[in-house]
C-alpha cells in the first residue's frame, strides 16, 4: 500500500519511538532483581519491537533509536526509580495513541498497536512494587514536617536574631534533633501498624528525608550574607522541593499535582509567615538586640 510523504514521515517518527522504547525496556529488564518484573519488561520490549516492524513494513526504511532519549529515561529511572521513569514515558505514549486513531482506516494493524499499549499500562500497574513507593508515607512524613517546621523556624529566627551564625546554629540544632525524633517516631508508628514494611527502613526514609530537607533550607545562610535574602532563598527552595516532590508523586502514583502542591505550599508558607510575625513581636516585646 502506497502512502503519501506526510503520513510516511509520521510513521517514521512512530517507528523511531518504538525502537527507542524497545531499548529502554530491555535496559530496565536487565536491572530487575525480580524474575517476574524482568519477564514483564522483556515481553513489553518484544511487543515494542513488533510495532517497529509493523511501521517498517509501511515505510520500508530502517530507523535508529534516539540515543539521547534512551540515555535520559535510563538515567531518570536509575535516579528516581523505574516506576517514575516508565510512567513518565507512558505519558508521552498517550498523545501518540490519540494520533494512531487517525490512521485506523489506512493501517489495519493500528488497532492492535493501541491495544498493546493499553495492556502495557495494565501490566506495569500490576507489577510495580518499588521499595521507595512502599515507603512513600514515611518520605511524606519527613519532608512535610521538615518543610513546615524549618521554614517556620528560619523565618522566626531571622527576625529574632538577625545574625547568620546564630540562625545557622539554632536551625541546625533544631533540624538535627527533629530528624532523629522523626526517625524514631517513624520506627515506632510503623512497628505499631499491621503491615509488611520494615520499621527500621521506614525510620531511615523519614529521618534522612527530613535531614536532607533541613540541609537544603539552611544552605543559603551558609553562602549569602544578607539574612533576608537568605530567608527568601530558603522559601524559594522550599517551594521548589514541594513542586518537585508533588510532580514525582503525581507521575508515579497518578494523582493530581495541583491540589497536593497547593496544600503543601500554603501550609509551609503559612507557618513561615506566622513564625516571622511571632519573631518580630517577641523581638519588640522582649527588647532583644543580638
Amino acid at each position: 500500500m502506497e502512502i503519501d510523504r506526510k503520513i510516511n514521515n509520521k510513521l517514521l517518527i512512530y517507528q523511531k519511538n518504538e525502537i527507542t522504547e524497545y531499548n529502554i525496556y530491555l535496559w530496565l529488564a536487565k536491572r530487575q532483581k525480580s524474575t517476574h518484573n524482568k519477564e514483564v519488561f522483556k515481553k513489553i520490549a518484544e511487543e515494542e519491537h513488533k510495532h517497529y516492524k509493523i511501521w517498517h513494513s509501511y515505510t520500508g526504511q530502517e530507523v535508529s533509536p534516539n540515543k539521547w532519549m534512551i540515555g535520559m529515561y535510563c538515567l531518570i529511572s536509575w535516579i528516581f526509580g523505574f516506576t517514575f521513569g516508565i510512567k513518565l514515558m507512558e505519558r508521552g505514549e498517550e498523545s501518540a495513541q490519540n494520533e494512531y486513531n487517525t490512521l485506523k482506516k489506512l493501517i489495519p494493524e493500528v488497532e492492535k498497536i493501541i491495544q498493546d499499549e493499553e495492556n502495557h499500562e495494565a501490566s506495569l500497574t500490576d507489577m510495580l512494587q518499588e521499595e521507595r513507593l512502599q515507603y512513600i508515607g514515611s518520605i511524606v512524613l519527613g519532608l512535610n514536617d521538615a518543610l513546615v517546621e524549618l521554614t517556620g523556624a528560619l523565618a522566626g529566627l531571622t527576625l529574632a536574631f538577625q545574625n547568620s551564625r546564630l540562625i545557622i546554629l539554632s536551625a541546625s540544632v533544631t533540624g538535627f534533633a527533629a530528624a532523629l525524633s522523626m526517625g524514631a517516631s517513624g520506627y515506632l508508628s510503623t512497628k505499631a501498624e499491621e503491615n509488611t514494611k520494615d520499621p527500621f527502613r521506614a525510620s531511615l526514609y523519614t529521618g534522612i528525608t527530613y535531614l536532607i530537607t533541613v540541609l537544603i533550607l539552611i544552605l543559603p545562610f551558609l553562602i549569602l550574607k544578607n539574612i533576608f535574602l537568605c530567608l527568601a532563598c530558603s522559601i524559594f527552595f522550599a517551594i521548589a522541593i514541594i513542586a518537585f516532590y508533588n510532580y514525582y508523586v503525581s507521575v508515579a502514583n497518578e494523582v493530581s499535582f495541583k491540589d497536593r502542591f497547593l496544600e503543601m505550599a500554603i501550609l509551609s508558607l503559612g507557618v513561615a509567615g506566622i513564625s516571622f510575625g511571632i519573631g518580630l513581636v517577641l523581638r519588640s516585646f522582649l527588647g532583644v538586640e543580638v
